[in-house]
């Protein structure tokens, strides 16, 4: 089990081009003991959430779109974005040289485990789909 800091901080490391690329702001972080921990970035047009439960080994990551700066109902399709979901609509409109440069700016992360490779796999998609967002 990771700990709710070791978490924070490595999200905060491998998604710090949500900051410096695209002119989000951290938000509060929440750690919910050892079971849940939730990352969050907005921009004045989306939340960006970067969760994950512990005990499942679940990681999430999800974009939602805000409405007058209101977030939407989770269950809100129109609006809530789930990454695994969108990768499949952007991909076909990505070109292979942008891959590679998007794989080239990752590469200096060197992840230690499971969790980690998920979190820069994430972090990965997460910086190419909002090029195209």
């Amino acid at each position: 089990m990771v700990k709710g800091l070791e978490y924070i901080k490595v999200v905060n490391l491998f998604y710090s081009f949500l900051e410096s690329e695209f002119s989000f702001k951290k938000m509060n972080d929440v750690v919910n003991g050892n079971a849940f921990y939730d990352v969050r970035y907005k921009s004045s047009e989306r939340v960006i959430s970067i969760s994950y439960e512990n005990i499942e080994d679940w990681l999430e990551v999800i974009v939602f779109q805000l409405q007058n700066g209101i977030m939407p109902d989770y269950d809100d399709k129109s609006k809530t974005y789930h990454l695994n979901q969108l990768n499949s609509s952007i991909m076909l409109k990505v070109a292979k040289v942008e891959i590679s440069s998007n794989a080239q700016y990752f590469s200096k992360y060197k992840p230690k485990d499971d969790l980690e490779r998920k979190l820069l796999k994430g972090a990965r998609e997460l910086r190419l789909f909002l090029k195209y967002f």
